[in-house]
C-alpha cells in the first residue's frame, strides 16, 4: 500500500464515526477551540474527545497548536483543515490503482 492510499483509508477511517463528524462541525462553524471548552460544547469527555482528535489530527483534518493562556495554562488549539473529499469509483480507482 503506497502512501496516497494509506492517507486516503485514514481519511475514511476518520470519518467513520458520528463524534468526529460533530468535532469536524463545530470546529467548521465555531472557528478553532482549545479541548476543555470543546468537550463541554460536545457534551463529551476530554479523554473520549482527545482520542477523537488524534484520530482527526492523523488524517489530516485537524491541526493542534499549544499555546499559554494568560494565567499560564497550556491549551491545546484545534481546528478544522480545509480539506475536500470527493468519492466516486473514479477517485478510488485514482488512489488504489492496479493491484
Amino acid at each position: 500500500m503506497d502512501r496516497t492510499e494509506e492517507q486516503f483509508l485514514a481519511v475514511l477511517a476518520a470519518l467513520d464515526n458520528p463524534h468526529r463528524l460533530r468535532i469536524i462541525t463545530a470546529l467548521h462553524r465555531n472557528g478553532r477551540n482549545y479541548v476543555s471548552q470543546l468537550a463541554r460544547e460536545l457534551n463529551i469527555s476530554r479523554p473520549l474527545l482527545h482520542l477523537h482528535l488524534q484520530k482527526l489530527e492523523e488524517a489530516k483534518l485537524v491541526t493542534s497548536q499549544l499555546e499559554l493562556s494568560g494565567d499560564g495554562k497550556a491549551l491545546n488549539y484545534f481546528e478544522v483543515t480545509d480539506f475536500q473529499l470527493l468519492l466516486s469509483p473514479a477517485t478510488i480507482t485514482d488512489v488504489v490503482g492496479e493491484q
